[in-house]
């Protein structure tokens, strides 16, 4: 597959293409993708990363939605090209479908990797938290400051809203710097690779309930709690023990999850 020079990287759908062979090769490293693993890429682009992934997978799934790159790339046999919005994708049919599964055999898990688009990049995190029980581990290149939002501990800076509802079902981990540089054309920000393994035995709890929670209590970081979090439990007449003479910072990612599945006993 010849990577032809004419595409020009279109600026709404977020593109940059990377073109830094040795960084390509860490990528795949960190991947390591073994032969008949059902894996997705998402927005392959041209084809940089998909190349190596291919030769080692034998075959792979993409999801593209410029309709040029997705003309491109399903010249390739051993591409099975999905051309539409990742956000209205099911992942969790496509399990189903790529591995060929039928009622005898469970479902093989997806490994999902991808050079995600800086503008959604978020909205796609959020999107597969939906179908995470049909993935077995994701590695994306994101905007180093959302990698370090996602990785990020309590008590700093980082910390957020993103922090808490990705590590209530993943463990996590920036493997990889992606300078500028390393892209055609270079963006203004410097890139990273995250690892995301879904938690094998995560705390059951609704994801709307948890995120709303989360996003009362991020919602005035400099505040102490019982300002906004306060105010919102009370307004569910909640009658355990929160302490809320914290900033939403402060507070663990397990403190949140217990709280949801306080509340959600409550109702």
């Amino acid at each position: 597959m010849t990577q032809h020079r004419e595409h020009r990287a279109r600026k709404r759908f977020g593109q940059h293409f990377l073109a830094d062979s040795a960084i390509i090769d860490a990528i795949v490293r960190a991947i390591a993708p073994q032969p008949g693993q059902a894996m997705i890429e998402i927005g392959p682009g041209l084809a940089a990363l998909t190349q190596p992934l291919v030769e080692r997978l034998g075959c792979l799934a993409v999801i593209e939605l410029d309709r040029d790159l997705a003309a491109r790339l399903r010249q390739h046999p051993q591409l099975e090209v999905i051309e539409a919005d990742v956000l209205k994708v099911d992942f969790t049919a496509l399990a189903a479908t790529l591995s060929g599964a039928d009622d005898a055999a469970p479902a093989r898990k997806l490994r999902v990797v991808g050079n995600l688009p800086y503008n959604i990049s978020t909205p796609i995190l959020f999107h597969l938290l939906e179908h995470v029980a049909v993935i077995a581990d994701q590695h994306f290149m994101l905007q180093k400051e959302v990698v370090q939002r996602m990785v990020a501990q309590p008590a700093t800076a980082d910390y957020g809203r993103l922090s808490v509802m990705l590590q209530w079902r993943y463990a996590m981990e920036d493997v990889l710097h992606v300078p500028p540089e390393s892209f055609e054309p270079p963006p203004r920000v410097d890139s990273a690779v995250v690892r995301m393994l879904p938690l094998a035995a995560p705390p059951e709890v609704p994801p709307a309930l948890l995120a709303e929670l989360v996003q009362v209590a991020f919602s005035q970081r400099r505040k102490l709690l019982r300002h906004t979090l306060g105010r919102w439990l009370e307004a569910r007449a909640y009658a355990g023990h929160f302490d809320t003479q914290r900033r939403a910072e402060e507070v663990p990612v397990s403190e949140y999850v217990a709280l949801a599945g306080a509340l959600q006993g409550h109702h």
